[in-house]
């Protein structure tokens, strides 16, 4: 991967794939030489200049598929591609594509070391990238970028000495300052407070319509993807099960699984509320068939006998296909295919 050029200074959505997942294929030794196959064929493109939010519950595969899109795990198949360079893993290339893809990480107190003043911490990056020319006014614009003003007056302070809310801002301060193409921000807000979620999501929408970065956002919160995601992807163990623009996708959901999701989303109070039975998803036992079937509540209600393909939903596994006369929506579910209308 070669050098990277600047990006662009402002917010410009296109169709080209600033990202691109391909076959892309994690897996790790569990017990008793169980394989767990945390992420399981996924094919994803992240367009310039959006937000994509990445969702699901916990075990399902989106924070191994973050890691693996930040080079910090090694794919067993498939590929990562960046501005249609294939990613390798060498040292040296890992460091020139890590420049262009930063994280933000889910615990800012964690994310930050508490012997490091906020100075230090934003410079950090630009440091190991060899990038200290002008390193004051370049800290001083991150921290300025991401609502830390005047930045001067944080430049000595320690993480313990500003609010949770503050130290969350010097985390994409210091990914900011490198002038990354991509954030990648792993549940942003879950460790906040009610009161300064909204702040933070204002922040990245600003620094996406001012800046020009894109942003894959990984949360459980279908309401966090509602205010902020261009295009929500929903993964179930392991694979994305649903994918198509927020407000179409959210307006009508065709998959069980992103229905039972939305069901307890404040802004969707017109979805009945739906409780998921089963266990939770299981990365070393996928089923046959659907990998959703186990807990498929139209599996569960005879809806999917009625529709007449409850035998594919236990035997056939079930691919991504496009919902008719929706572009860009597709799912990954029978009984979505067998109807034109959301399940």
């Amino acid at each position: 991967m070669g050098r990277l050029p600047p990006r662009r200074k402002e917010r410009v959505v296109t169709k080209e794939p600033l990202l691109q997942l391909r076959g892309l294929e994690v897996a790790f030794a569990a017990r008793k030489g169980a394989v767990a196959r945390a992420v399981d064929g996924v094919d994803l493109d992240v367009r310039e200049g959006e937000v994509l939010a990445l969702v699901g519950e916990s075990g399902c595969g989106k924070t191994t598929l973050a890691r693996a899109v930040l080079g910090l795990v090694r794919p067993a198949a498939g590929e990562v591609r960046f501005r249609g360079e294939s990613l390798r893993y060498d040292g040296r290339s890992l460091k020139r594509y890590r420049r262009g893809v930063q994280m933000v990480f889910q615990d800012p107190t964690g994310a930050l070391n508490p012997r490091q003043t906020i100075y230090e911490a934003v410079a950090e990056g630009l440091r190991i990238h060899g990038l200290t020319k002008g390193e004051e006014t370049k800290v001083a614009e991150a921290l300025s970028m991401s609502g830390l003003r005047p930045p001067e007056r944080f430049f000595q302070l320690y993480p313990y000495e500003v609010s949770g809310g503050q130290r969350q801002r010097v985390v994409f301060a210091g990914a900011m300052a490198l002038e990354p193409w991509l954030l990648v921000a792993d549940e942003p807000v879950s460790s906040l407070d009610a009161s300064v979620r909204g702040e933070i999501l204002a922040l990245m929408l600003r620094l996406v319509r001012d800046a020009g970065v894109t942003i894959l956002v990984v949360t459980h919160d279908l309401g966090l993807a509602w205010n902020i995601a261009d295009r929500v992807a929903v993964m179930y163990l392991g694979r994305i099960v649903e994918l198509g623009e927020t407000e179409e996708l959210l307006s009508a959901p065709r998959h069980p699984y992103t229905k039972a999701l939305l069901s307890v989303v404040p802004e969707a109070g017109r979805v009945e509320q739906q409780i998921l039975e089963g266990e939770a998803p299981d990365p070393t036992r996928i089923p046959e068939g659907c990998r959703f079937h186990p807990r498929c509540p139209l599996v569960q209600s005879g809806e999917a006998a009625r529709l007449a393909v409850a035998e594919r939903c236990l035997a056939e596994d079930v691919a991504l296909t496009t919902v008719a006369d929706v572009p860009g929506h597709v799912v990954a579910c029978h009984a979505a295919a067998a109807v034109d209308r959301p399940v």
